[in-house]
């Protein structure tokens, strides 16, 4: 890869992996309720995940959506599915009594798992193989998958720590309680494309 296409791929890296999506929506959720320690392995599942989905669909897994439409209209209805389940989830989570709270952190198989009924993960997914992989050889495929890793670490640990930050402002149980609410609704405003 030249170097002018390298820091086009990470400019494209850094701009998608910061920008809203449910990824990041969930993060600062985790973050402002249980804090950046227990959002660690959240954070770690969705680098992995979203790193093994790029080489999985550089090495052909977008073949089988070709060939079977079907596939991917079913993905396409448990996604968005699945983003309702978690938004109900989020906006259900009691607000903290005495530091505890009953909002659980993903763990890192359910975020790296997410990644693929997340559907910006997918377009991002797409796009980066079909514009930055200048061939199908191996070396080209993990290296886009590579920067999409090293590129998501700032990435996560920008929104987790934002969700922190807001703690100490979401003190009082309503204000945790309508943040939640919020961030869920937000995670909804995420399937509206889709639809």
């Amino acid at each position: 890869m030249e170097y002018q296409q390298l820091i086009a791929l990470i400019t494209f890296a850094l701009v998608s992996t910061v920008s809203p999506g449910p990824n990041n929506i969930m993060l600062m959720t985790s973050g402002a309720n249980v804090g950046f320690m227990r959002t660690i392995p959240h954070m770690l599942g969705i680098i992995f995940g979203f790193s093994l989905m790029v080489a999985l669909v550089g090495f052909g897994l977008m073949g089988l959506f070709t060939a079977y439409p079907v596939v991917q209209q079913s993905l396409r209805i448990a996604s968005m599915l699945y983003l309702l389940y978690l938004a109900v989830k989020i906006a259900k989570s009691k607000p903290m009594t005495n530091q505890v709270s009953d909002y659980q952190p993903m763990s890192f198989l359910s975020a790296a798992s997410f990644q693929w009924v997340n559907p910006k993960a997918w377009t991002m997914a797409l796009t980066a193989i079909s514009v930055y992989a200048t061939s199908t050889e191996p070396q080209d495929i993990l290296l886009v998958s590579l920067i999409f890793g090293l590129v998501n670490v700032p990435s996560v640990s920008l929104w987790t720590t934002a969700g922190k930050q807001l703690q100490g402002i979401l003190q009082a149980p309503i204000k945790i309680k309508i943040f939640n609410y919020s961030m869920a609704g937000l995670l909804v405003s995420s399937i509206l494309p889709m639809i």
